[in-house]
């Protein structure tokens, strides 16, 4: 990496991929992290998580912070366990979630290896985690909360903004000034017909701005999500079956249990018992109900939607889940089968087809969610192979990403940028939604690649 001396950005992450955001602005003497994600899916991408990060972590100033998802924010535990000090600054909301989701990924990362020392399925003869909980709860002292749509001074003629983008609680763009420049950073945005989230706001213009594509090549279908819930729910409860609902235990969790608490409230659905198999989605749950000023629904219906679901507590019960064959609904982490409980549901569910595997958002390439969609009926789980005879459904209208269309109105509005970087997206997406800029917009934009670094240079 170039002296820090030189006002540059680096793409260390969220290049050829949904995972891994991790962006390096380097400008007088200092060095800024926006977003220090955990890279996810495919091995060749999880291995570098393991790799020495580009930059030495002592030599950071400071880390901004879009949003809680662990593809933004679950490298942070490493990256102070190797020597970044420095302040982690995030809206109040990702705060409280990182708390969660933080202290979650250590707790399966040590929970995995030891799994995997003890069931010896694995090639390492003593696997180790990435980060323990002890590293997580050092990252978490590291925060500084930050108010929506304040400037936050970071000191040398630099000032951040956190502004709201929808998508999840807490979740923000960040605007960088750096005196006389600018470097406007997308986060992941939001739709505008979310369930649970406000509008994003759109894109004001800066002098570069680095955008999401994670939709870039693909239209929401236009469908009611709630409807094709209940649609599902009615099907398999009808044959007897037990339904699996991967979720994001923040922000997709919400969504799906507020849309069965309305579909139950109206009678759309039969009264089949509902588990929640997640602690953190019951504590982030909480959380949404504390911050009704970020997000849209009453706190009437966050009590229904809290009431609604049986909480499943302990390993114990998580076990006795799997020897239950009554008509069910299980939520449970991750939404990309990546880990945890739900992989045990899997393994007891999954071969049966009066059951149903209900994926509730995007599922990145080499996940074991993606492989369900593209018609695998084989799952590599624990070191053994799990045939999937259930069926297997994909929810894209309860995503939390804005989809081509959106991505476009987000930015129509605004100046155009001196150039516009597409990032946190797969190859086919990110330079679909790059032909659409330069050919609807008329703006200079590109994909750039792993690890490049680009010139930041003053505004004409």
């Amino acid at each position: 990496m170039p002296d820090a001396d030189e006002p540059s950005l680096s793409f260390l992450g969220a290049t050829g991929t949904v995972t891994g955001s991790r962006y390096l602005v380097q400008d007088k003497g200092r060095r800024l992290l926006v977003d220090c994600g955990l890279f996810q899916g495919y091995k060749q991408l999880r291995l570098r998580n393991w790799n020495p990060f580009p930059v030495d972590p002592k030599s950071i100033s400071a880390v901004l912070l879009t949003h809680a998802h662990l593809d933004h924010s679950g490298y942070l535990p490493a990256m102070v366990r190797n020597g970044f000090s420095g302040p982690i600054y995030a809206t109040g909301s990702t705060v409280e979630l990182c708390e969660l989701l933080l202290l979650d990924s250590a707790h399966l990362q040590e929970e995995e290896a030891g799994y995997a020392r003890r069931k010896a399925f694995s090639r390492h003869r003593d696997p180790k985690p990435l980060y323990t909980l002890d590293d997580a709860r050092a990252a978490l002292e590291r925060f500084v909360p930050v108010a929506f749509e304040q400037d936050v001074d970071l000191g040398q003629d630099t000032v951040a903004r956190f502004i709201p983008v929808g998508h999840l609680l807490g979740a923000a763009s960040i605007h960088l000034s750096l005196g006389g420049r600018s470097i406007y950073f997308s986060g992941d945005i939001g739709r505008p017909t979310d369930a649970i989230m406000r509008d994003p706001q759109p894109f004001p213009g800066a002098d570069i701005l680095v955008v999401e594509s994670t939709y870039g090549n693909r239209r929401h279908p236009q469908v009611d999500a709630e409807a094709e819930i209940g649609e599902v729910i009615n099907r398999v409860a009808k044959r007897g079956g037990t339904i699996l609902v991967p979720a994001f235990a923040v922000g997709r969790v919400q969504a799906v249990m507020l849309h069965i608490a309305r579909l139950r409230a109206r009678g759309a659905i039969p009264p089949i018992p509902v588990y929640l198999n997640t602690p953190m989605g019951v504590n982030a749950t909480r959380i949404y109900h504390r911050h009704h000023e970020e997000h849209e629904v009453s706190r009437e219906e966050c009590e229904a939607m809290f009431e609604l679901a049986q909480r499943v507590r302990t390993v114990e019960e998580s076990k006795a889940l799997n020897r239950n064959t009554e008509p069910k609904i299980i939520i449970s982490a991750s939404g990309m089968l990546s880990g945890g409980r739900i992989l045990h549901h899997v393994v007891s569910f999954g071969g049966d087809p009066r059951n149903a595997i209900v994926l509730s958002g995007f599922q990145a390439g080499g996940t074991r969610g993606a492989a369900l969609v593209r018609g695998d009926r084989a799952l590599r789980i624990f070191g053994q192979d799990v045939s999937i005879g259930a069926e297997v459904v994909q929810l894209e209208a309860l995503s939390g990403h804005a989809d081509t269309d959106e991505l476009l109105a987000w930015m129509r509005d605004a100046p155009a940028p001196g150039m516009t970087y597409v990032t946190h997206g797969e190859p086919e997406a990110a330079d679909a939604l790059r032909f659409r800029i330069d050919h609807e917009l008329g703006w200079k934009v590109r994909v750039p690649e792993h690890l490049e670094r680009i010139d930041i240079v003053a505004p004409e």
